[in-house]
C-alpha cells in the first residue's frame, strides 16, 4: 500500500484499525486532500473525518500535541504526526486521543527502569 495524499478513507481504514488494535484509543486518518476515518473500538465510526488538528498538521508539517477547543476531541488532549513522502512532504495525517501525555511515565514505569529507557521523552 502506498500512502499518497490522494488516498481516501477507505484506503486508510485498514491503518487506522491497526493502531486501533494496538493502542485501544481513539484514532483518526486522512490524507492531505480527502477526508480520512475515525476509529474507536474496532469500529470505523466516520468514513468522512477532518479534525481541526489533522489539518493544521497538515498546513504544517509538524507534530502536535495539544488539546483542541473545537471538533469531535474538543478538551481531550491529542497528539497528531505527519506522515510524509521521500520528500519529506506531507502526505497525510496520523492521530490519536494523547492517554500518555497526561500520564506521569516516571511513576507508571519506576517499577520497570528498562521500559522507561526505551521511551523517548516528549519536547
Amino acid at each position: 500500500m502506498i500512502i499518497d495524499e490522494d488516498t481516501g478513507a477507505e484506503e486508510l481504514a485498514p491503518i487506522a484499525k491497526a493502531v486501533n488494535d494496538l493502542l485501544v484509543i481513539p484514532v483518526t486518518i486522512r490524507s492531505k486532500n480527502k477526508k480520512g476515518v475515525r476509529v474507536e473500538k474496532g469500529e470505523v465510526i466516520d468514513f468522512e473525518y477532518t479534525g481541526p488538528i489533522l489539518e493544521r498538521v497538515i498546513e504544517e508539517n509538524q507534530v502536535i500535541r495539544t488539546t483542541p477547543l473545537t471538533g469531535e476531541y474538543a478538551h481531550i488532549p491529542v497528539v497528531v504526526a505527519p506522515i510524509r513522502n521521500k520528500q519529506g512532504d506531507v502526505v497525510a495525517a496520523l492521530g490519536v486521543v494523547d492517554v500518555v501525555g497526561s500520564v506521569d511515565l516516571g511513576v507508571v514505569f519506576s517499577e520497570y527502569p528498562s521500559v522507561f529507557q526505551k521511551i523517548e521523552p516528549c519536547p
